[in-house]
């Protein structure tokens, strides 16, 4: 049985067991919907979603006996990756944001027009 931090430390989703443990600590990892502990044993079939860097993978395992860092074509043959794929951005959505000099304290009446009429209102 292998312990879960070590585990996603192993198939590379943490870089350091450290930041695996403080990850599931802090509730950013789920299995089977539920909160683990770092601690808890990972069997195959279980599915174990994690929150990183503003993303979420959603993994099933299938060999949950890797307790030692492997190679990365190892690695991805001891889950298989269930998140689905991302829509494309829309391209309209898609653009530059005004920015205005920190300070510069609200827009005048006249720099307003000219941000109304840049986005096309």
């Amino acid at each position: 049985m292998t312990r879960l931090d070590a585990w996603l430390w192993a198939v590379r989703i943490y870089k350091t067991r450290s930041l695996a443990t403080t990850a599931v600590r802090g509730g950013h990892v789920r299995v089977n919907d539920l909160l683990p502990k770092a601690s808890q044993p990972v069997v195959a079939g279980q599915v174990i979603r994690v929150r990183k860097d503003q993303e979420e993978k959603i993994l099933e395992v299938v060999d949950p006996s890797l307790a030692k860092r492997v190679g990365a074509p190892l690695a991805q043959a001891a889950y298989i990756d269930r998140t689905p794929e991302r829509p494309p951005p829309i391209p309209e959505m898609v653009g530059r944001v005004a920015v205005r000099d920190r300070g510069a304290g609200r827009p005048t009446k006249r720099e307003r027009r000219a941000i109304e009429k840049l986005r096309g209102h």
